[in-house]
């Protein structure tokens, strides 16, 4: 786990299903973990910077660690709620809609293209850092991309017109950071980044 921001901290690890390295995130100050899969040292690691106490996830596909950290630490789980239909084996999981304010006085703001539960997550403390799902990627250190064409639908072009348009108003927040699902976070920067990326 790295602090990358004052009281932000990030980390990798595998996906069990996926078999690729993601991103996940915590700010152990309101105790919010973001996108989580565990990090290395497992549950042990967690408390060492204290007890998590709600998961938010950016889209449905990302439950990922949550069952363990809900039975470690009753952690509440937060999904839009239109993916809440994902959830059909009992887990708990709240429901929120574009422009609820979360847990850490976090925002929702509604992405969707890719799947209606896309979401970005705004951390406006600070100079201010945006949390993204599936619709823009990073591979290293390297530019903003979409995923593969092949995981963007019958229309992918359409897609990536759609989530460029979700993702230009986004750039009237304040934000210098962007914490990524799928890539290493882009810290400083990242607002000039983005928009970059939607005017292409």
């Amino acid at each position: 786990m790295l602090e990358i921001l004052p009281g932000l901290f990030h980390w990798t690890a595998t996906h069990p299903k996926i078999r690729i390295e993601v991103s996940s995130y915590y700010l152990p100050g309101p105790g919010v973990l973001i996108d989580p899969l565990l990090p290395t040292g497992g549950i042990e690691a967690l408390h060492a910077t204290g007890a998590p106490n709600h998961a938010l996830l950016t889209n449905r596909h990302h439950w990922r660690h949550c069952a363990e950290l809900v039975e470690a630490f009753g952690c509440t789980v937060w999904c839009n709620e239109a993916g809440l239909h994902e959830f059909t084996q009992g887990e708990p999981v709240r429901g929120f809609r574009a422009g609820d304010r979360l847990p850490g006085e976090i925002e929702s703001h509604a992405v969707g293209a890719i799947c209606p539960d896309e979401t970005a997550l705004y951390l406006p403390g600070g100079d201010g850092a945006l949390a993204v799902a599936d619709g823009v990627v990073r591979d290293g250190d390297g530019p903003l991309v979409f995923v593969p064409d092949e995981l963007l639908g019958e229309d992918p072009e359409a897609v990536k017109r759609g989530l460029r348009a979700a993702y230009t108003p986004l750039l009237d927040l304040e934000f210098d950071s962007l914490l990524l699902a799928h890539g290493h976070p882009w810290v400083g920067g990242a607002k000039d980044a983005l928009h970059r990326f939607c005017s292409a």
